[in-house]
Order: structure tokens, then C-alpha cells, then sequence
């Protein structure tokens, strides 16, 4: 259950307010497909559900479409040697590439053929490259066509209104060093606004302030042993699953404290709960809506 499915889910939880939706699955692996149970995907989008549309990225199918609308080149076949010189240019200079995915989203956003625009946005490491490439470009080129494009696109992400990170993360060390890194770098490298951070499978707590004093009664050395003297053996097999499992929520809490610290304000937290279901799929991609929709509800 991770980022595609959080993307899938608030693509869902929008669509059910009657908006039009579209998503973006932009490392174009198959995920979003498996997520919606449904064929696999392609640039062009596929409506899985009522209003809700879903798509793969593509840089050739970009780049077609782009030449295709904006320099009135008519393309039927594959590219060719004019993709061979692309992946030249784009493997020498910054952004490139990336331009042609954001901007492909970019160009949706602007031309309001659906209501919200999810983009499922590729690993940590490389978002940052996808959301700053307008920059990248613009500083590379200052006259023309090309300028005038990464214009409108900046304008696009750089309005809070229309255009909003959500970073989707775990309760774990490894997983909040990196968001709380992500953070800094989206903060000091581009102007685009963090809406939120979804802290996913977030494991719920068994027991109350008291309960868990108590809990912690039953768990001595001394009171263990009567309670298997009068319940047999197998009752530590549960004391043992209730203690590592408090003690893992114990320890995500702490980590989620840390994340809430690097936040600051105006950055809600919201907490997806451990489903304990399978790890993708319909089901689950309405679970996790709903418990989208329970926590800005």
C-alpha cells in the first residue's frame, strides 16, 4: 500500500464528488493499472471509473503531442531519428526530459479538461528534478518558443491555489529522514507549496492511557506466569503480538513527532491507517479514500 495507491485513492475520494478527475501514474510501471485492477495503461487516458480517468506517462507520446500542438508538426509514426536527437539534448542538459512530463500535466491544468489533475510523481530523488524543470529551462533558454512555454508552466506551479505537493510517507526512520530532506530541498530549490504529508500505514494504538497500564500488569514476569498457569501456554503468543505491536506504534509516534517539528505550521499531518489488508487493489484503494476523507473531515 503505497504512494500509487494514496494517488488512486484521492483520485477516487475526488471523483465521488462529482469533480472530473484525472491521474497521472508519471514512473509509468504499472502500478496505477493494478491499483484500479483494470488493463494496463497508456498516454492516452482510460476512464476507470465514472469521471475518473487514469494514464501513464510517456516522453515520446509528450514529445509527439507537443510538436503536434504547439509547433503544428503532424506526427503518425514513431519519431525516429528526431527522439534519437532528443534523448541527446536531454541527456546534456538539465531538465529536459522532465520538461516534457510536467509540462504534459501542466498543459491539462491549463487547458481545465478535468476538475483536479493527481499526479503519482516518481521517487523522492527525482520529484524535485520534475516539478523545478520549467526553472532548469528557463535559465538554459532566455528567447522564443520554449521560453514562453516554461512561462505559463512556472505560473502554474507556483500558485498555491492551483498546484499542491502532497508527500506521502511511513512511520519509519529511514522513510521521515528522507520526507523531512524532500522537504528542505522542495522548500530552498522551488517555490511550489507543500499542501500536506500523508503518514501511510500508521499502526492504531490497542489500548487506552489505562488499558495499557494495565496491559503492562499483565505482561510482568510474575502475572504472566499465572495466566498461563490457568490459560495454557499459547496466551503469551498473544501478550508477546500486543507487546511488539505497541512498542512498533511507540516508536512510529516518535518518528511522526519529529516530522510534525519539520513541518512547521500550516503543513497538516494526516494519518492513513494500517489496513491489514492486502497490499493494492480496488478495496483497498477505497479504504484508504475513506480514510483520506475521515481525517479533513
Amino acid at each position: 500500500m503505497g504512494k500509487t495507491t494514496v494517488a488512486a485513492a484521492i483520485g477516487e475520494l475526488a471523483a465521488g464528488t462529482g469533480k472530473s478527475v484525472l491521474v497521472c501514474e508519471m514512473d509509468a510501471k504499472g502500478a496505477l493499472a493494478t491499483a484500479y485492477e483494470v488493463p494496463p495503461l497508456s498516454f492516452s487516458p482510460t476512464e476507470v471509473l465514472p469521471r475518473l480517468w487514469a494514464m501513464t506517462m510517456s516522453t515520446e507520446d509528450s514529445l509527439r503531442e507537443y510538436l503536434r500542438l504547439f509547433v503544428r508538426i503532424p506526427l503518425v509514426a514513431r519519431l525516429g531519428p528526431l527522439a534519437h536527437m532528443f534523448d541527446f539534448i536531454a541527456d546534456a542538459a538539465p531538465g529536459v526530459k522532465e520538461i516534457l512530463g510536467v509540462g504534459k500535466i501542466c498543459y491539462e491544468v491549463r487547458e481545465q479538461h478535468y476538475d483536479l489533475v493527481v499526479v503519482d510523481a516518481e521517487a523522492s530523488g527525482h520529484v524535485v528534478a520534475q516539478i523545478a524543470a520549467p526553472q532548469a529551462i528557463r535559465q538554459l533558454v532566455h528567447v522564443g518558443l520554449v521560453r514562453d512555454q516554461t512561462e505559463w508552466m512556472i505560473d502554474i506551479l507556483h500558485d498555491p491555489v492551483t498546484t499542491g505537493l502532497v508527500i506521502v510517507t511511513t512511520p519509519e526512520e529511514m522513510p521521515v529522514t528522507e520526507t523531512v530532506e524532500l522537504i528542505e530541498r522542495v522548500r530552498s530549490e522551488t517555490r511550489v507549496d507543500i499542501a500536506a504529508v500523508m503518514a501511510n500505514r500508521v499502526l492504531p494504538a490497542l489500548f487506552t492511557d489505562r488499558e495499557s497500564m494495565v496491559f503492562q500488569d499483565l505482561n510482568s514476569a510474575a502475572v504472566r506466569a499465572q495466566i498461563v498457569a490457568i490459560a495454557g501456554a499459547k496466551v503469551t503468543t498473544v501478550l508477546d503480538a500486543a507487546a511488539l505491536t505497541e512498542a512498533r506504534r511507540h516508536v512510529g509516534a516518535e518518528h511522526l513527532d519529529r516530522l510534525r517539528t519539520s513541518l512547521g505550521p500550516g503543513v497538516p499531518l494526516l494519518i492513513i491507517p494500517e489496513l491489514f489488508t492486502r497490499a493494492s487493489g480496488r478495496r483497498v484503494v477505497s479504504l484508504v479514500a475513506q480514510a483520506i476523507s475521515d481525517e479533513i473531515n
